[in-house]
């Protein structure tokens, strides 16, 4: 499997085979980072610290590391570990490496403002999706070449593919509409609305595509596709605003979301759509990332030189 996430440097890698599908986050002061851990071979015991750093610094070119994203090839052949990076320069750079003494970058130009998120394909990793301040959304293929331009009414903050079909993308924009796109016609087939701003994350649930989540202004929102364009479910969750939504990968029922940064915390809050309340509360000290276990209802946050799991029920 492809995994992706925020990410950025100097980070120990957690080696810990059980755990055989688990990518968490962590960040440091600039941004967060999030590994893939497991082993696509009872063999693998994780990336060395010091090849990861290498590699991981290749990527900053000088310039400081917004986000980035890691990911594994699907293909057990595959000998090449993958891995985009985002950067303040407005460039995104796809690492290749064997984690011993190959290393390729390809610098991929065409942004003209921040870039807010980016993601890989998840069928076969073949198409990074990236979505900026300048109000595009853009597609690029593994050589590093642009294949298609979406053009927003506002600034991209999130993007997502559908897990099955790879020519389905979810973009969410910050003004709060979040559109679907057909990238064969490069035509929004259907869209949603906050009836709020900012929007600052959204997420499509990938074990029940008619579901979408979002964080806008002060709450969380979550849509049945099939329905209205408008949220069925709206609740109040982080009087600091709510920064990021994301959706379990063990129960679609249920997700997470956190606050922005104050001065000394973070807040993350877990909800079950059967529960009026949050079940579980949480904070981080400087918190950044966010990211589920893709079977257990685990999650976490980056913080300040230490990660924070919270465990809940299903």
């Amino acid at each position: 499997m492809w995994w992706w996430a925020p990410a950025c440097s100097r980070r120990r890698t957690w080696r810990q085979k059980e755990w055989n599908s688990m990518y968490f986050g962590l960040s440091t002061m600039i941004c967060a980072l999030t590994l893939w851990l497991g082993a696509q071979s009872p063999g693998w015991t994780g990336y060395p610290l010091s090849e990861q750093e290498a590699v991981v610094a290749k990527a900053q070119q000088r310039s400081r590391c917004v986000k980035a994203l890691i990911a594994a090839s699907r293909r057990p052949a595959a000998a090449a570990r993958i891995f985009c990076t985002a950067a303040a320069d407005r460039k995104l750079r796809l690492l290749t490496s064997d984690l011993q003494d190959r290393h390729e970058v390809k610098v991929m130009e065409g942004h003209t403002s921040y870039i807010n998120h980016l993601v890989f394909e998840p069928t076969e990793g073949k198409q990074i999706a990236s979505v900026s301040d300048d109000h595009t959304c853009r597609v690029w293929d593994l050589d590093g070449k642009e294949s298609c331009t979406l053009r927003l009414r506002s600034p991209g903050v999130s993007v997502c593919w559908h897990p099955e079909e790879a020519f389905k993308l979810m973009v969410a924009e910050k003004k709060g509409t979040i559109r679907f796109y057909d990238l064969l016609t490069q035509q929004a087939i259907l869209s949603l609305d906050c009836g709020q701003s900012p929007l600052l994350s959204a997420d499509w649930c990938l074990t029940n595509t008619i579901k979408v989540g979002a964080a806008a202004g002060n709450d969380w929102l979550i849509w049945d596709i099939t329905r209205s364009s408008y949220p069925q479910e709206k609740r109040p969750a982080h009087v600091d605003k709510a920064r990021l939504f994301k959706w379990s990968r063990a129960n679609e029922n249920l997700f997470a979301t956190t606050g922005c940064p104050g001065k000394i915390s973070t807040q993350l809050l877990i909800h079950h759509l059967g529960h009026p309340q949050p079940v579980t509360v949480g904070s981080a000290a400087v918190g950044s990332g966010l990211s589920w276990h893709r079977t257990l209802p685990l999650c976490v946050v980056g913080g300040d030189r230490k990660l924070s799991f919270w465990m809940t029920e299903m």
